[in-house]
């Protein structure tokens, strides 16, 4: 009898929700013949889940929905996170540093028209556009864990494509060691940006860093939805940085420009507070946050805030086998 062999990445029965709606409802589709581009996608939210924010009022989805095959290397058959508490449980100060703030703050996010500058030690220097976002590099659905550094966690199903796919365009030179990472910078239509109180202190522009071998792997995705549609103004729309062995912070949102440069670049918590966030901020359980444990961490599913499952944090969030090399050698205590 052959044993199918498990990825090391992939998440346990015992680690997650019960079967969410979400694949339930895939399924059907495929078997009738219907893609997400032709019929919107029902979600847990949409099937009497507990609102962990109670009953508040309602703002219009203006997502569309995207056609996105299912990655057969990075979709465990799994339940995930309810959408409607990946839409509503948030951190982007940009908007406020509540939970519930960015999704009712951003509400009127102009993501369209967009632009992405791609530039530094590249041969070819290039420029997205909104439609390039969605249509320059395939796109796929990959379920990654989302490990916040506040020691809660989700799973998510993102669409996007690898990062190592928009480098490899703009030919890095040899040169290049590290990719820099800049969020859209307008006070206008973030108040946090433009009040140190609503912002969390933080100097903006958002800014964030990863070395090159980090850029390049397989698992950096930068994605363009989630739930099988574009991504919400509070999830970092038209498109964010995930990096899933990382605490969360390091994902990037609503990104505008990607520099590679031979010099590691200053990232946003580092510099507000480097004894607290590395530069490399590796999901790691022996290591705690000065203020917290990372031992455990809240995996947010189905019930409400208060019913949160605790779970152990692994190492690399569970991805160690496959990113691991790329810190041999290395004090993770010291480069944390």
């Amino acid at each position: 009898m052959r044993i199918k062999s498990t990825p090391p990445w992939q998440l346990k029965e015992s680690d997650v929700t019960p079967e969410s709606v979400y694949h339930q409802r895939r399924d059907i589709l495929k078997k009738l013949g219907i893609t997400l581009a032709t019929l919107p996608l029902a979600t847990q939210a949409q099937a009497n889940i507990f609102d962990i924010f109670g009953d508040d009022e309602k703002t219009p989805d203006r997502r569309r929905a995207l056609n996105a095959p299912d990655s057969t290397r990075f979709h465990p058959d799994l339940s995930l996170t309810p959408e409607d508490k990946i839409l509503k449980y948030n951190n982007f100060y940009e908007f406020g540093t509540d939970k519930s703030d960015p999704a009712r703050r951003a509400a009127n996010f102009v993501t369209d028209p967009w632009k992405v500058d791609v530039s530094g030690m590249v041969a070819r220097p290039f420029t997205l556009d909104y439609d390039d976002i969605f249509k320059r590099f395939p796109i796929e659905e990959r379920i990654y864990r989302l490990r916040c550094v506040e020691a809660w966690s989700m799973n998510v199903p993102w669409i996007g494509f690898p990062l190592a796919s928009l480098l490899r365009y703009a030919q890095p030179t040899s040169n290049a060691k590290y990719v820099a990472f800049e969020t859209l910078y307008d006070p206008k239509q973030m108040p946090g940006q433009a009040s140190r109180r609503l912002g969390g202190g933080i100097d903006y522009p958002y800014v964030e860093g990863l070395r090159m071998d980090e850029a390049m792997h397989p698992l950096t995705l930068i994605a363009v939805g989630l739930y099988g549609k574009t991504l919400a103004p509070q999830n970092g729309a038209p498109l964010r940085l995930v990096v899933p062995w990382k605490y969360g912070f390091k994902s990037i949102k609503s990104i505008v420009k990607i520099t590679l440069t031979d010099k590691q670049p200053p990232t946003t918590w580092n510099l507000l507070a480097s004894n607290e966030y590395g530069f490399y901020a590796n999901v790691n359980p022996q290591v705690d946050h000065p203020r917290w444990s990372q031992a455990s961490e809240r995996f947010i599913g189905e019930g409400n805030l208060f019913s949160s499952r605790r779970q152990p944090t692994l190492p690399f969030n569970g991805y160690g086998s496959e990113v691991a090399g790329l810190y041999k050698g290395m004090d993770l205590r010291k480069f944390f």
